[in-house]
């Protein structure tokens, strides 16, 4: 179900967050921290990936990556620069420690050939829409909400606020986040899904 290559952005992004999460405190900091956090990715991805299967598509999972500085015409790096690698570490160190950024990975989209859709008894091709694609990434963050209620009932509460934090970090607007998929291909799933986010973060922050 993975690729080589989504293997090792996963791992990739699970290291750089284990990092700046424990901060390498100690051994056993770093491996909880990204063995946690490996967790949470892992259930974003293949919710993504179970989406895209009954949406008769497939996704590739990849760093988060950001092609342009700016709004001119001209405003592009000559290569896409892998914002999900650099920005946890770069904003954690400007921050003296107090943000940890978890949003790394982005994803692509790509219609099965035999895509179609049943409409009066005929099948007729279709594209991939925004919305579809945005529920494709609304599945993804459902998953990471479901398995920190999951994770709070069992008493896991670290890996429910992980969980907590991973969603809300992936549903801001922009760039190619999940969350700008979410907001273009449907407004209503992406308000809904930031009003649970708040209260998850009132609740993670306050209360856990």
């Amino acid at each position: 179900m993975l690729s080589k290559n989504e293997i090792i952005s996963i791992l990739v992004v699970t290291l750089i967050l284990g990092f700046i999460l424990s901060l390498l405190e100690s051994t056993e900091a770093f491996l909880y921290s990204s063995l946690t956090i490996f967790a949470v990715i892992m259930t974003n991805v293949f919710a993504k990936k179970v989406a895209s299967y009954y949406l008769d598509s497939e996704i590739e999972i990849r760093i988060w990556e950001m092609k342009r500085f700016g709004f001119k015409p001209k405003s592009y790096w000559k290569k896409p620069v892998q914002m999900g690698a650099f920005l946890p570490v770069i904003l954690k160190f400007l921050s003296a420690g107090t943000i940890s950024w978890l949003a790394v990975l982005s994803f692509d989209v790509k219609p099965k050939v035999y895509r179609a859709t049943k409409r009066y008894g005929t099948y007729a091709f279709s594209e991939m829409t925004e919305h579809h694609i945005g529920l494709i990434a609304v599945w993804g963050i459902l998953a990471n909400f479901v398995i920190g209620a999951v994770g709070y009932l069992l008493g896991y509460t670290e890996f429910t606020k992980l969980s907590i934090y991973y969603a809300a970090f992936n549903l801001i607007p922009f760039s190619d986040l999940d969350g700008n998929k979410i907001f273009f291909g449907s407004l209503i799933w992406w308000t809904f899904l930031i009003a649970i986010a708040g209260m998850g973060l009132v609740y993670a922050l306050l209360i856990i």
